[in-house]
């Protein structure tokens, strides 16, 4: 389960590391946090940016196709780790570059163009055709329960016109039929 922790603690175990008096596991342990990596996480964006690296990000940040290949021939070419190429571009987190690496490696370029999450489950025009079916079937349905009346009529009919002939009587409407 993740933890979120106030800006404020950050900048509290931030301060107390850069002091040099514990490291990242004894804040960890003292600070009851929940791994020191996070620790780690908070002191690299303090050193590169300041205050403002440990402020909570309220967007996700899309990167344009030519800058994530400038960022992994950076890396490339300088050797530099995840953490240093991050921090070299202003990226947040080091793993949405092994991300890209991997997407790279796997796809070539179109693989780290791919649009990510849930696709749009019908486009327009499916929903325009979904609901001109629904239209369709509301007046299928219609018609069908005006034929089973019509049906239900004829052999309610029918079994009145069998009774008189069996009771030897005329049909009612002969009469009318021959004036």
């Amino acid at each position: 389960m993740s933890e979120k922790y106030s800006y404020e603690f950050k900048m509290k175990i931030v301060e107390e590391y850069l002091e040099g008096a514990l490291g990242y596991r004894l804040l960890a342990k003292k600070y009851n946090v929940s791994h020191h990596s996070l620790i780690v996480k908070w002191v690299n964006p303090y050193r590169e940016s300041g205050k403002q690296g440990l402020q909570r990000k309220k967007t996700h940040k899309k990167y344009p196709l030519n800058f994530k290949l400038d960022v992994l021939r950076f890396k490339q070419d300088t050797g530099a780790s995840y953490r240093e190429t991050a921090n070299a571009f202003g990226i947040s987190e080091p793993s949405i570059i092994s991300n890209w690496k991997r997407a790279y490696t796997i796809e070539g370029a179109p693989g780290l163009n791919k649009l990510q999450g849930r696709p749009p489950q019908m486009s327009k025009s499916n929903k325009d055709n979904q609901k001109k079916s629904q239209k369709k079937k509301v007046d299928d349905t219609s018609e069908i329960e005006r034929l089973k009346k019509e049906n239900d009529y004829l052999r309610i009919e029918l079994a009145y016109l069998k009774k008189l002939e069996e009771l030897g009587l005329k049909d009612p409407r002969e009469d009318n039929n021959q004036k």
